[in-house]
């Protein structure tokens, strides 16, 4: 008998449901969202729901989570300060794809550097720049955002940036060509700022939620919801939340369908 655990935190309700071997409901149960910790109303639920079901903690065998944080994040205009360096763009490309609306005044660096689109380097990369922007702002934000031209053809840059980053502030770093293989620098770099702003919340949200579940007695691995409907690992959910974007409506129709054949 395989039980597995899933929480979904929305805005108003978190809810847990388990459920025996990918086959029967056991039982399910409601908690009052807490905005201001999650993980409370995660761990109200949970209980309500091992009680409900009269099933030990140590009988689950894996957790899954779905939240809508990133996208209430995202639509209500919140996340955390970030810092951008760009390495081979220019100025006239803030008013790209939104990418001035995405910073909202956050500290951004145009960086001599980068590479044509054949991955050769265009020009070397101005590390003296890159190095002095980041101790400027490095008490400013809570992490980095790196974008370079062409990086999806040769990241190289953008590497060495977030090198100099970790080196200079252990802060995390986002590089956008871990985002996406598009060509499009300005829309990577738009990415790579919201999935920046992202990375503190989802951290802290899973971390609680990890720590909750373990004092509840609960050691089964914990999952996230993907944008699409899969699970991905914390630790992919920790470097790359912007991929929770939508992670409680897929989960709902992935649940739907499951429910209803």
């Amino acid at each position: 008998m395989a039980i597995t655990l899933g929480i979904d935190t929305g805005g108003t309700y978190t809810d847990a449901v388990l459920i025996e071997d990918d086959a029967t409901v056991l039982a399910s149960a409601k908690s009052l969202t807490t905005r201001q910790d999650l993980a409370i109303g995660v761990g109200r639920a949970v209980e309500a729901v091992l009680a409900s079901a009269k099933i030990a903690p140590e009988a689950v065998a894996m957790a899954a989570l779905s939240t809508t944080l990133a996208t209430n994040a995202l639509v209500e205009g919140q996340g955390l300060r970030v810092a951008l360096i760009c390495a081979g763009f220019k100025d006239a490309d803030l008013d790209r794809q939104g990418l001035r609306e995405a910073l909202k005044g956050d500290p951004v660096l145009f960086a001599a550097g980068g590479h044509s689109h054949s991955g050769v380097e265009a020009k070397q990369l101005d590390r003296e720049a890159v190095s002095a922007f980041i101790d400027s702002v490095s008490e400013q934000v809570t992490g980095f955002a790196i974008a370079g031209r062409f990086a999806t053809r040769n990241p190289a840059h953008e590497l060495e940036i977030a090198v100099l980053v970790r080196d200079a502030t252990g802060l995390p770093t986002t590089c956008s060509h871990h985002l996406s293989s598009r060509l499009n620098g300005p829309k990577r770099a738009v990415t790579a700022v919201l999935n920046a702003r992202l990375v503190g919340m989802i951290d802290a949200l899973i971390g609680r939620a990890e720590q909750r579940l373990r004092d509840l007695g609960i050691d089964a691995p914990l999952m996230v919801v993907r944008g699409d409907g899969a699970l991905m690992s914390t630790a992919q959910a920790r470097t790359r939340p912007i991929e929770t974007i939508l992670s409680g409506p897929a989960a709902s129709i992935v649940g739907a369908r499951w429910l209803t054949g």
